[in-house]
């Protein structure tokens, strides 16, 4: 621990004490078992190898300005994996079983969660996958669920910063009938080769637009998007998008700050209207748009000329910041404190 510096962690994995693991077998869920060990053993011939039966979430813990560890919306991650269970078919976590597990391994990873102050968090990976030896294409009959945390810092190492965006046409995330709102691997395989090629292009991530038409905003490929003009708001509303807790979470609070909300259909055309942009998720909460840049059609879109995120996007930011690090009052139930 004494070689851990804090303030300069990444956004990687560093091994920690232990990870919680639960079997499906026969039809019931097992009891959680606790290791230190960081491989999974597992048949050749498991669906999950094979079929991607696979799901996975994402969530953080914060140690708080009074020194408590706060859990952020633990059950909503819950509730979106039973999601993904239902659309491709794997056995759902009881979200009690879900919820369980991650305060466990949060208290027993607790020396692993950064200090007040640090910037940094401890982010917490529920998987799911299916195990049951099969060749046919049909559901597993056997299933491990298991939770790792790794500290980490932030997602962009520009912080919060505003980073420039690119629509690549020839690229599509997820089908809009495919699984495009479910958090499985499948969808982030996707999208390595258009953020690949985003990168070496100079740019921090790719803004897919639907699948269908090439008409309206979908969302970023790690991340929803949204658009603030009129001090509103506005987020894509689209079947092939996975439902962000953040994205949630920000439109919830919006309305404290004063500025309206809108979940609808946007055109890329209106991005032309937009005062501010950004993508939020998990790891960064929200990272600024400084512009779009839609290469085929010789476009741009630009959100910041002087380097600075705008002003309600900064206030969204740092109110949500607030609530996590128990700096302002939890008045929409978010936080689950570990005692």
């Amino acid at each position: 621990m004494d070689n851990i510096n804090w303030s300069e962690l990444s956004f990687g994995y560093i091994k920690t004490d232990l990870n919680v693991r639960c079997s499906f077998k026969n039809g019931v869920w097992g009891e959680l078992e606790y290791t230190d060990s960081e491989y999974i053993p597992m048949h050749m011939a498991a669906t999950c190898l094979h079929y991607g039966q696979e799901a996975f979430e994402g969530l953080k813990a914060f140690r708080g300005a009074d020194g408590k560890i706060r859990i952020f919306r633990m059950e909503e991650n819950a509730k979106r994996m039973q999601s993904t269970c239902d659309g491709i078919l794997m056995q759902r976590i009881p979200v009690e079983k879900f919820c369980e597990a991650v305060i466990g391994i949060v208290k027993k990873n607790e020396r692993f969660v950064p200090p007040y102050g640090s910037g940094a968090s401890l982010y917490i990976r529920p998987l799911l996958i299916g195990t049951s030896a099969q060749v046919g294409v049909k559901p597993a009959e056997e299933y491990m669920f298991l939770v790792f945390v790794t500290p980490v810092g932030p997602y962009f190492k520009e912080g919060f910063q505003p980073t420039p965006v690119v629509i690549l046409r020839e690229y599509d995330r997820a089908a809009p009938l495919g699984t495009g709102k479910y958090k499985v691997g499948g969808n982030y395989a996707a999208s390595l080769s258009a953020g690949e090629k985003a990168h070496e292009l100079g740019y921090s991530m790719v803004l897919y637009l639907d699948a269908r038409e090439k008409k309206y905003i979908d969302e970023c490929g790690p991340a929803n998007f949204f658009g603030i003009k009129n001090n509103t708001y506005i987020t894509p509303k689209s079947e092939s998008i996975l439902p962000s807790i953040t994205n949630d979470s920000l439109m919830k609070i919006a309305p404290s700050l004063g500025i309206k909300v809108e979940q609808r259909p946007i055109p890329e055309t209106e991005l032309a209207s937009f005062e501010e942009a950004g993508a939020c998720g998990t790891a960064a909460v929200i990272s600024p748009i400084q512009r779009i840049d839609d290469l085929q059609e010789g476009k741009s879109y630009v959100f910041s000329k002087d380097g600075k995120a705008g002003p309600l996007s900064e206030k969204l930011y740092n109110k949500l910041r607030a609530i996590q690090l128990g700096e302002l009052p939890d008045d929409y139930g978010f936080n689950t404190i570990v005692e």
